[in-house]
């Protein structure tokens, strides 16, 4: 699950997105209006999570601008404010959902929940390389005991199918075929490149090179 999350308190900001991390595939947290459409530019997310007194755009306003551009993904608006104007207006806007500090970070994370079963937002399986490291297909990430990697798309591509095919031998000729366009198709060096840099990310062990012959994920 991605979640945007904007709140330009620096201090609030940290300790939701460090909760919601241990939680949640993805968080990504900005502090105004600028960067959060910068991110929503580049990604799709599955929440958006918007504090409404930001720099620039408030949350409010931000919501009223994705919505005119047929962005329907949820959104939860955090609030300082106790009328109900602001509560109005945000509806309005196009969020479905909010939260009024000072707030518990359970209820916080108990909407998000909501929000999921309520939009069909679907968790994905992780897969569990060993027991230091957990790699989630969906989001390319791999989370680790000391932190969360976002895998290359080639890298996230080759890891799946190495996973898809474990215990069998797999040439180099197979990889290049499956993952790579007839265009594009990589060097000997450049494969070798990725292997290693994957090698770093899962641990050695897990891709065993068979030398002449390819290489088999254990």
């Amino acid at each position: 699950m991605k979640i945007l999350l904007m709140e330009d308190d620096p201090v609030l900001g940290d300790i939701i997105a460090d909760y919601l991390e241990q939680h949640y595939t993805t968080v990504d947290r900005v502090f105004d209006s600028a960067e959060a459409q910068q991110c929503i530019d580049k990604q799709r997310y599955d929440l958006f999570i918007f504090d409404i007194n930001v720099p620039g755009k408030s949350g409010i306003e931000l919501i009223e601008e994705l919505r005119s551009f047929n962005d329907t993904t949820p959104a939860i608006i955090i609030t300082a404010y106790e009328d109900t104007a602001h509560l109005k207006a945000g509806f309005d806007a196009g969020a479905h959902d909010y939260i009024r500090k000072p707030f518990e970070l359970e209820e916080l994370r108990l909407r998000i929940e909501k929000s999921k079963a309520l939009f069909g937002i679907e968790q994905e399986t992780p897969v569990k390389i060993d027991e230091e490291r957990t790699y989630y297909p969906k989001s390319h990430t791999l989370r680790t005991d000391t932190g969360t990697v976002q895998l290359k798309p080639k890298e996230a591509q080759m890891l799946e199918y190495f996973i898809a095919h474990a215990g069998r031998l797999i040439s180099n000729e197979e990889l290049v075929q499956n993952l790579w366009e007839f265009e594009q198709l990589p060097s000997d060096a450049t494969l070798r490149s990725y292997i290693r840099n994957l090698r770093e990310h899962i641990g050695a062990d897990k891709i065993i090179t068979q030398r002449g012959m390819g290489y088999r994920y254990e």
